[in-house]
């Protein structure tokens, strides 16, 4: 396929970039009036259009006068295999319940677990395919999907399983958390050593033995796992390959930033609580600090502190935190704008960090994020734009027109 008369062609980063960090996410290189090649899958070739190749009988021809072409959004942080959604939980929030309250109450994750407990595999993994199809038409085009709604050996292995399906059954790349720590199961709630051993002593090495995983993963909070709880199982998952990722100060500053920089977690995830110390942390390591502006704008909870991030030359990527509790939604698209608006993050900061570094974050930065030869041609071209910042300034409705994946227009 050529694509010509690209109005600009977004991202353009040289292929040994793998992430951008601090001031460096000011740089988003655009190539203004430009075509595109796409063969195999991949990125062939590009240019400026005084340079297009005849494309003869030898491609299919795509005229995008007037349009943006962006690579995918790189999701680095979602929940999305679950049995229900949980609008009755929407309204006891409007009344003024908080997080910590729903939860204490049997809602929260406990309630999606029950859900999911009595779920099949078949209509989990039919329910995430729809949502999956949805995040692909609104861009979204390599993607991490967590476990942690089964809480049970059975029911974790039941979600990881699905995950593993949807990974053959759709053309994106997408990894695979086992998120077991993610909240005390009801008959654990007195005997966390129980539940840690069971995490520890069965759960993660039959997880590595039919390979569903590729990272591991804990809520690191108040009132979920301690920082020395998490640090058990970070341990015990390290010696069967599986990397650390973590949900950190989301509801407080734990000390769980500097967990995830001690063991060379690929993430840390959330951070709308932070410090000095979180920032000094960051400024000094390679963990990614990924930052879930729609969590915050949908339970009213701080926004993370960006600018203070990349102002202390922290690696910063956005995600979606797509889950049926605190953030139902997968629009990546929103949540660019949600960088800009409550993030304060200027545009091209906001792109970088959710295409190159939400790749970093998910170690695909050889494979997708931005605009380079070799990469998979994964890509979304825009509707006609007045400039780069038209799409997080219209918020809310979406500006992609067509989404290519492995070089094919993407057709649901």
């Amino acid at each position: 396929m050529l694509i010509t008369n690209i109005k600009a062609l977004v991202g353009v980063h040289p292929k040994e970039t793998s992430f951008l960090r601090g001031s460096k996410l000011n740089q988003l290189p655009v190539l203004e009036n430009a075509w595109l090649l796409l063969e195999n899958g991949l990125i062939k070739d590009f240019g400026p259009m005084e340079s297009v190749p005849s494309s003869g009988a030898k491609f299919e021809t795509l005229n995008a006068k007037g349009r943006f072409v962006f690579p995918s959004w790189c999701d680095s942080h979602t929940h999305i295999v679950f049995a229900a959604p949980r609008e009755e939980e929407f309204a006891l929030k409007i009344a003024g319940k908080t997080y910590e309250e729903i939860a204490a109450a049997g809602g929260g994750i406990l309630n999606s677990a029950n859900k999911l407990q009595q779920a099949t595999e078949d209509e989990l993994f039919e329910s995430a395919s729809v949502r999956l199809s949805d995040m692909i038409k609104q861009g979204t085009g390599a993607l991490e999907i967590k476990s942690g709604y089964g809480l049970t050996v059975e029911s974790e292995l039941k979600m990881l399983r699905v995950i593993q399906r949807l990974k053959a059954a759709f053309p994106i790349p997408i990894k695979a958390s086992l998120l077991a720590a993610h909240a005390y199961p009801a008959e654990f709630k007195e005997n966390h050593k129980g539940y840690i051993d069971l995490i520890i002593n069965e759960l993660i090495p039959q997880v590595a033995h039919e390979n569903l995983a590729d990272y591991i993963d804990a809520f690191c909070e108040k009132g979920f796992f301690s920082l020395e709880e998490t640090a058990l199982i970070l341990e015990a998952a390290a010696k069967y390959g599986l990397k650390p990722k973590i949900h950190a100060n989301q509801l407080s500053v734990s000390g769980a930033v500097q967990l995830g920089v001690k063991h060379q977690a690929i993430s840390v995830d959330h951070l709308e609580e932070t410090d000095e110390e979180v920032l000094t942390a960051l400024s000094k390591s390679n963990t990614i600090a990924t930052l879930l502006p729609s969590c915050s704008f949908y339970i009213n909870i701080p926004f993370a502190n960006a600018k203070g991030l990349i102002e202390h030359n922290a690696i910063v990527a956005l995600a979606s935190d797509y889950n049926p509790g605190s953030t139902p939604s997968g629009n990546m698209n929103f949540v660019v704008s949600l960088g800009c608006i409550k993030l304060k993050m200027t545009p091209e900061q906001a792109i970088n960090a959710a295409t190159i570094n939400g790749a970093a974050a998910m170690e695909l930065s050889e494979q997708v994020g931005s605009i380079a030869i070799g990469k998979k041609a994964n890509l979304m071209i825009t509707r006609p734009m007045t400039s780069l910042a038209y799409l997080p300034y219209s918020f809310g409705q979406s500006q992609i027109e067509t989404v290519i994946l492995n070089g094919k227009i993407y057709h649901d």
